[in-house]
């Protein structure tokens, strides 16, 4: 029994409130060391679930998962996207050095088809990253994510609207994103693993790509031959 709590410390799933804890789980930088510091040197968890909350889309929280998506692509992994509300613009993705070959777009049509394709997204060994929409999630059915994201060993960012930030999660990262000055993002981590949650910091995103557009003409490309969003 005390090998087992040893391993579980180890892995930070048991938070201990007196003390911060180095987690051993596998991560990926977010590109933006400032962000990077506050999350103790890490980034994304890999294995498990993020979220982004948000008042609206539109306000970089794209931009701030481009490093990930470039680095993805470049390892030949699919990045998918799922349910987005608007159509990436697949040339300024291209302009950025993401491969739209990689590039998966996916519209569901209902709850039930959302959660089986993220599942099944999340368990893929093609995966890299899996960006998703979900609207209104119960807290059951986030778990039922964070076990698939679990048996995979990508990333997985969930973009919901800042009002769930109340509702319990068992995702291992949870940040809350608000525009900045000068097209800049500012970012509240509410939930980390292995350590308080609180550190605050903005980004400058100036430069930052129009990497989704509201045209109804969509301009997706994927891994399979003759593919269309």
């Amino acid at each position: 029994m005390s090998e087992l709590l040893n391993t579980l410390m180890q892995d930070a799933r048991v938070w201990q409130g007196h003390r911060h804890t180095q987690t051993s789980q596998p991560a990926e930088p977010t590109g933006y060391r400032v962000l990077d510091n506050q999350l103790g040197g890490l980034g994304w968890p890999r294995g498990a679930l993020s979220e982004c909350l948000l008042d609206a889309p539109g306000i970089g929280e794209l931009h701030l998962l481009l490093p990930l998506m470039q680095r993805v692509c470049e390892e030949g992994k699919s990045v998918f996207w799922l349910n987005p509300p608007h159509t990436p613009y697949a040339p300024a993705l291209a302009r950025e050095g993401v491969n739209l070959d990689q590039v998966v777009l996916i519209h569901t049509e209902d709850e039930g088809d959302f959660l089986w394709t993220l599942e099944n997204c999340l368990r893929s060994p093609v995966t890299g990253l899996v960006m998703a929409w979900p609207g209104k999630l119960a807290s059951r059915e986030v778990r039922r994510l964070q076990l698939a994201a679990e048996a995979g060993s990508n990333v997985c960012v969930l973009f919901r609207e800042r009002r769930y930030a109340e509702q319990n999660s068992p995702a291992a990262l949870r940040l809350e994103l608000e525009p900045g000055e000068q097209q800049g993002l500012k970012v509240n981590v509410l939930k980390r693993r292995g350590s308080w949650p609180g550190q605050r910091c903005s980004l400058a995103m100036a430069q930052r790509a129009d990497l989704a557009f509201r045209e109804t003409t969509r301009v997706v490309r994927g891994p399979w031959s003759g593919s269309t969003g």
